[in-house]
């Protein structure tokens, strides 16, 4: 369990570099998200080959893969307007749009897995957006750029949530590879409609973006979606987006050393950054008495 919350802070970390490309980057948010996957899909296609060349093979098109294929679209969309945040405001803006997942997590979640809804998740959500709100503050002359990091993060928070049904059941990098998948497909052709009923224009990267895509590919793609994907195993989704309220304090650090992004480390953002990880940490302690408790009442039946 452990190692679980390692990765899971390994992919955090990696995630905080995510939005620094977003401005590194100057192609548009949508080829910036297709090659993105694209360098992606290539890299996992060959690892997993490489790993099943014994294994027989399994058919592509199948009933379940076809459901990672549509989530990875679904990845492929909160990337999009993700990016597209953080190009129409600030780095720092959008990353504080994305850390409104684990409230539509809150949310969604028990209405999706008809479960009942959980005061103390929703209310460890609020601490998180009390803090959020406290650490930035409000700007209506990025209203743009709000309302696509609103939608970024339904996305994000979907796309987890049906994650998490297929990585307790089938191998990580054939459920990665899959999402990086039909991320391409997904894109490709919204990109193509695109290019034939606007003046969307289809561009190759130049050698700076291309270099700035190759990274964001292998390590904050690849190798975050495989931290993440593991940890999927051992702690649940809303743990897991909750969690990924850390992700905005690498990025604002980041942000304001590279961009010179306003950050005032005042006051409130400290308090706002202990409200943040008290949420985190709260989590985390209830998590870890919840599967205690499940499991003494294992061993009480068993003895029983």
């Amino acid at each position: 369990m452990n190692r679980s919350y390692l990765e899971l802070h390994i992919a955090i970390v990696l995630a905080g570099f995510t939005g620094l490309f977003g401005k590194l980057v100057t192609l548009n948010e949508m080829l910036l998200v297709f090659y993105r996957v694209l360098f992606s899909s290539v890299v996992l296609l060959v690892l997993l080959k490489y790993i099943q060349r014994h294994k027989s093979t399994v058919s592509f098109w199948s009933k379940t893969n076809g459901l990672m294929l549509a989530n990875g679209v679904l990845l492929a969309l909160h990337w999009v307007f993700f990016f597209g945040s953080i190009k129409a405001s600030t780095v720092s803006l959008g990353i504080l749009c994305f850390c409104l997942t684990s409230f539509f997590t809150a949310l969604l979640e028990p209405l999706l897995n008809k479960k009942r809804f959980s005061i103390r998740n929703l209310a460890l959500s609020a601490l998180s957006l009390v803090g959020i709100a406290l650490i930035f503050g409000f700007d209506s002359s990025y209203r743009l750029g709000i309302a696509l990091g609103v939608i970024s993060s339904v996305f994000i928070s979907l796309f987890t949530i049906f994650n998490e049904r297929f990585i307790h059941r089938h191998d990580t990098i054939k459920v990665t590879t899959f999402q990086m998948v039909g991320g391409v497909i997904g894109l490709g052709i919204i990109i193509l409609l695109f290019s034939q009923f606007t003046d969307f224009v289809f561009q190759l990267p130049n050698t700076s973006d291309l270099g700035y895509l190759l990274i964001l590919s292998l390590f904050c793609t690849v190798l975050l979606c495989l931290l993440l994907n593991n940890a999927l195993r051992h702690i649940s989704s809303f743990t897991v987006n909750l969690s990924f309220n850390l992700e905005p304090i690498y990025t604002i650090i980041l942000s304001a050393i590279l961009f010179n992004e306003a950050a005032d480390f005042t006051l409130s953002f400290w308090f706002g950054l202990s409200l943040i990880l008290s949420s985190i940490v709260l989590q985390t302690v209830f998590a870890r008495a919840h599967r205690k408790r499940i499991k003494s009442e294992s061993l009480a039946n068993i003895s029983s």
